[in-house]
């Protein structure tokens, strides 16, 4: 059985942010499970602390991943992939019995800690994208790659 977490930073989102994400992960089934794991959001202020609230964060992140499991942090510096070479990683992964788990920070981003304690660092474009579409934008792609290896038609 393939894990998958999708650690976020937030927990306030709007309904369609909220909505999008469950229903892609919804639709995979089978022997691969995806987790939504939402970390709260540190406060936000006029002169706040902006390393030390990535770094809260960060910790908060950490404490969400299982020892030996892989963490995929995506950064917009990250490397981009194409949905088949995901779904071949999938394919991988579902092999290898590995738990995955990939990172979506706040606004402002991973910090520098947990950024390079990743394993990967991954783009979803060269576009930067809010928190928010990243985190339905990932659910959409683990989907698509998902329905590749299944050999579904959604992927066309």
């Amino acid at each position: 059985m393939l894990k998958i977490k999708l650690l976020t930073v937030g927990d306030k989102m709007p309904t369609w942010v909220n909505e999008g994400t469950r229903e892609y992960i919804n639709r995979i089934r089978g022997n691969t499970r995806v987790e939504l794991v939402e970390v709260p959001a540190q406060k936000r202020g006029k002169n706040a602390d902006i390393s030390r609230i990535l770094s809260r964060e960060g910790e908060a992140i950490l404490k969400q991943v299982p020892a030996g499991s892989k963490l995929i942090c995506l950064d917009r510096q990250g490397r981009a992939h194409d949905s088949l070479a995901f779904a071949d990683k999938l394919l991988d992964w579902q092999q290898s019995g590995q738990s995955i788990n990939f990172v979506i920070g706040g606004p402002e981003g991973i910090g520098p800690a947990l950024l390079s304690g990743a394993d990967e660092k991954w783009t979803l474009s060269e576009m930067t994208f809010t928190h928010h579409v990243a985190r339905v934008m990932l659910a959409e792609q683990l989907y698509r790659a998902w329905s590749i290896t299944e050999g579904l038609p959604y992927h066309r």
